[in-house]
């Protein structure tokens, strides 16, 4: 199949003749990344003032912060299914159109009924980012290219994250809590405007199929019975279960980094902001880097399956540096190890979306990537509640972090001995 050829099951088939056109698409998957991240790190930033005004505890707060994840975990398979049924420009436009509103309504909200329902609003609209994104890799760029692609929108949920973080208590302190999240959620609606326009531009000038392009695409996609037997292939439970311990540990940093930072360390807002999105800046280097490494050693003729399973585990091994970052006793220590810990997430990142692509017929890689994006998002739902409990009950987040260290060495144990074997 021609590597600049767009599948899609109900949409027509467009050529990308040229490499802006492809890179352009790029741009667009980083940005929508990075609007994407900003407003679900939004209430991680307001946490800690959130506790003290709402006379919320970390445990309660956790909870809330685990609300997300109890609809956009489940959402996954169903997201992953519509993207593969029904086309990315789509998918993805109706999701941003969901979560946006669901992190508008978030400044209205004043009760934790109210919260909650914003944040499962939010976890509904999102669960399409994912899916729609992997689909757009393994549609319009070549297998050499798809590690680098992967690590730019990657990239763009660091980078999404560290601006919250930056510029998040500076501008809740200007516009307090309503203004704080309606800004968030209605500014970067922006987005949906070049994102529209560029797709439907194709969509316009490009014909249907021509016979021989049809014989080169993607089978139909399946239905969505088809779709929850995939849990049936070893290599999709290996998916999930090592996503799982990925992302649990990606919760951890995204959900209690700013609170960790500011409660047990006892740093100022302004250190907090600093020292909460340096690492994520670092990380999204770690993580183009690790894309381009990737596709410069598929190129030179390793098998594609085993760099990205190799590089994946050599990052979650790294990423256990945040047991000693959790029980050091220097402050600054604890920032370095941390911020070493999410460099091996980034080393991590970028190739277990490409690897799920590499195992995976190009007709089913929506739906296999929202399971795996489900396994991650179970993590999801357990990191914030369970690292919020723990922090509770012992008055300090040092046993969440060897729990996570746990968690990567199963992460690790399941991508190396699960996943062997493509999934049809």
């Amino acid at each position: 199949m021609n590597s600049t050829t767009f599948v899609q099951t109900t949409e027509p088939t467009v050529e990308l003749k040229t490499s802006p056109q492809r890179w352009w698409l790029m741009a667009l998957l980083v940005t929508g990344m990075i609007f994407c991240y900003a407003q679900r790190g939004a209430l991680s930033v307001a946490a800690p003032s959130m506790m003290q005004e709402l006379n919320l505890s970390r445990d309660v707060m956790g909870l809330l912060l685990s609300a997300f994840f109890w609809t956009y975990s489940f959402m996954q398979m169903p997201a992953g299914w519509l993207v593969d049924r029904f086309g990315v420009k789509r998918g993805y436009a109706i999701g941003y159109l969901v979560w946006s509103a669901g992190s508008a309504l978030t400044g209205f909200a004043r009760s934790l009924p109210a919260l909650i329902g914003a944040r499962m609003l939010l976890g509904i609209g999102q669960a399409a980012a994912f899916p729609a994104s992997a689909r757009a890799v393994a549609n319009w760029f070549q297998d050499r290219e798809r590690g680098t692609v992967a690590a730019g929108y990657l990239t763009g949920v660091r980078l999404g994250q560290a601006l919250i973080n930056a510029v998040g208590f500076l501008l809740l302190g200007a516009l307090g809590f309503k203004f704080f999240f309606l800004a968030i959620g209605v500014v970067p609606l922006i987005w949906l405007f070049p994102w529209l326009a560029f797709l439907g531009r194709w969509d316009k000038k490009e014909s249907a199929p021509r016979a021989s392009e049809t014989q080169k695409a993607a089978a139909p996609g399946l239905s969505f019975v088809e779709g929850l037997a995939l849990f049936r292939q070893r290599s999709v439970i290996g998916i999930f279960l090592g996503f799982f311990a990925f992302d649990y540990a990606w919760f951890v940093f995204v959900n209690w980094l700013p609170s960790y930072l500011l409660l047990e360390r006892k740093f100022s807002k302004e250190e907090a902001g600093i020292y909460g999105s340096v690492p994520f800046v670092v990380m999204s280097v770690v993580i183009v880097l690790s894309g381009i490494t990737s596709d410069w050693l598929v190129r030179r003729g390793y098998s594609e399956i085993a760099v990205r399973k190799w590089l994946i585990n050599i990052g979650l091994l790294a990423a256990c540096l945040i047991v000693p970052a959790g029980l050091v006793e220097d402050r600054m220590a604890s920032v370095g190890l941390l911020t070493l810990s999410l460099c091996g997430l980034g080393i991590s990142s970028p190739n277990t979306w490409t690897l799920t692509q590499a195992v995976c017929s190009k007709n089913i890689v929506g739906t296999v990537s929202g399971i795996q994006n489900f396994g991650g998002n179970v993590g999801g739902i357990l990191a914030p509640a369970v690292t919020g409990y723990i922090a509770h009950v012992t008055g300090s987040y040092a046993q969440a972090f060897v729990l996570t260290g746990g968690i990567l060495i199963f992460g690790i144990f399941s991508y190396f001995f699960l996943i062997s074997r493509r999934v049809e």
